[in-house]
C-alpha cells in the first residue's frame, strides 16, 4: 500500500467527504461542491489513488433483502498470537461467503468477525465449522446485531 507523499489540502478533504458520503457521486458535481474546474477534481482523485488515500470503493447493501436475516459479530480469542497465526485466520476467514469483515483488534479479544447469515442454524454450523474448529482458537463468543448504520461523515483527524 503506497502513502500519500503530498499533505492534503482543504479541498482535497473536501474532496474525500462529498466521495465518503456516496461514492456514486459524478466528478462533475464534485467539482461544482468544491469550487474547482472538473478536470482538476479528476487530477486530484486519481493522485490521492495512486497514492493510497482512496482505497477503493464498497457498496452498502440491505443484507436483510439479500436473505441474511441474521448479522452477527463473533468475538475470537487466539491461544497463539504470532504473524503466521493472524494472518492465517483472517485469510481463511475472508473469503467465506458469511463473512462481512473480520477485525484484528489488541485487548481481550483478538477478533472480531462480521457476518451476516441467513438463519439461526445457518449461524450456529458457521461458528462450529469456520471459528471453534480451529485449534489455535480457545474462545468464542457471539452477539446478534439488531440495527446496523454507516456514518455518511468523513472523519477529520487534527495534526
Amino acid at each position: 500500500m503506497k502513502h500519500h507523499t503530498k499533505a492534503l489540502d482543504n479541498t482535497d478533504l473536501n474532496i474525500l467527504a462529498e466521495l465518503y458520503a456516496d461514492a456514486r457521486v459524478s466528478n462533475k458535481a464534485i467539482a461544482e461542491k468544491v469550487g474547482l474546474a472538473p478536470s482538476s477534481c479528476l487530477e486530484r482523485v486519481k493522485r490521492m489513488q495512486q497514492n493510497g488515500v482512496i482505497t477503493g470503493s464498497r457498496l452498502l447493501l440491505d443484507f436483510n433483502q439479500l436473505g441474511g436475516h441474521i448479522q452477527a459479530l463473533i468475538s475470537v480469542r487466539v491461544s497463539d498470537h504470532n504473524r503466521e497465526t493472524v494472518d492465517k485466520f483472517q485469510q481463511d476467514l475472508l473469503p467465506l461467503t458469511e463473512v462481512v469483515s473480520v477485525f484484528h483488534l489488541g485487548g481481550e479479544n483478538d477478533f472480531l468477525v462480521y457476518v451476516a447469515v441467513n438463519d439461526s442454524i445457518h449461524l450456529r454450523d458457521f461458528v462450529f465449522n469456520a471459528i471453534t474448529g480451529r485449534p489455535e482458537v480457545n474462545h468464542v463468543e457471539t452477539a446478534l446485531v439488531y440495527d446496523f448504520q454507516v456514518s455518511p461523515t468523513l472523519p477529520v483527524f487534527k495534526s
